[in-house]
């Protein structure tokens, strides 16, 4: 098999200017000065907070713990050491009585269904928490999650800004380890920590290295799906891919507006600049 992880090495540096440039800019434009940040204790959200001290100042940064009741003790304990790290107001908030009188109406083994309500319920909480703290949402998810719709729609995908979105998975391990994400929070095996045991890789049937070259192939090098397996991919995954990201578009684009008007929000009424903004 072709080694294409390390076409993906990224210039660090440079993708660490990028973003905090982003934030900053893009916070700063809408009139806010504040960032709030759902902290799960992987790394996704952990390097994100690290980016958002550095763009915001670390006072300016709320990390926000939601815990339910099977949530693995060690997440919280990983976003705690981001916080110690950083220096970073936080707040804990409990979702499991906000969510249990709706869980009780589903079965245990609808999985799905139950993690995708904690998801929005953490989403409510943290938009909550960015009226009272004055502060926009900035979003956690990466490029790899995006393509895939690893993601829950009004929820963990629900954000007013998204800094690292376009940096596949092992792309934001390497930004996190040079910025000083803790090793122990890069190194553990990704979990949206939705039910006990739960792991991204597991309920994808892949591994995030083998997703990251074969979407690298299909959608920065617009290869085919034929010539991705002959890269040496198994077909059966780079099938699953394929599928993954075409019945998923419909998650990264704004929700469709019939055209009745003569300008359409979204279609021919397109930038603020035409209101001097």
């Amino acid at each position: 098999m072709e080694n294409i992880l390390s076409r993906l090495a990224l210039n660090t540096d440079l993708a660490r200017r990028l973003v905090i440039g982003f934030i900053r800019d893009e916070v700063g434009k809408v009139g806010f000065r504040r960032g709030v940040i759902g902290l799960s204790g992987g790394v996704d959200s952990s390097l994100v907070a690290f980016l958002a001290a550095e763009a915001l100042g670390a006072e300016n940064v709320l990390g926000v713990i939601m815990p339910y009741r099977t949530s693995n003790p060690e997440s919280e304990g990983d976003a705690r050491r981001v916080v110690q790290a950083l220096g970073i107001p936080h707040t804990k908030i409990e979702i499991t009585p906000m969510v249990e009188p709706l869980l009780a109406r589903i079965p245990a083994e609808a999985e799905r269904r139950r993690g995708n309500i904690m998801a929005r319920m953490r989403m409510i909480c943290l938009y909550d928490q960015s009226e009272e703290w004055h502060g926009l949402v900035i979003g956690t998810s990466n490029k790899t999650e995006s393509l895939l719709g690893y993601t829950t729609v009004y929820g963990d995908s629900a954000a007013a800004i998204h800094p690292i979105a376009d940096l596949y998975k092992c792309q934001v391990r390497q930004l996190a380890r040079a910025v000083g994400v803790p090793e122990g929070i890069i190194a553990k095996a990704p979990s949206a920590d939705l039910w006990a045991g739960q792991t991204d890789e597991g309920e994808l049937g892949f591994t995030y290295d083998e997703a990251d070259q074969i979407l690298y192939l299909l959608v920065d090098l617009r290869y085919s799906p034929d010539e991705v397996v002959g890269c040496g991919f198994d077909p059966a995954i780079v099938r699953s891919v394929v599928r993954l990201i075409r019945q998923n578009q419909f998650k990264r684009v704004p929700p469709p507006i019939c055209k009745i008007s003569t300008r359409t929000v979204g279609i021919d009424f397109l930038y603020l600049r035409d209101w001097g903004v």
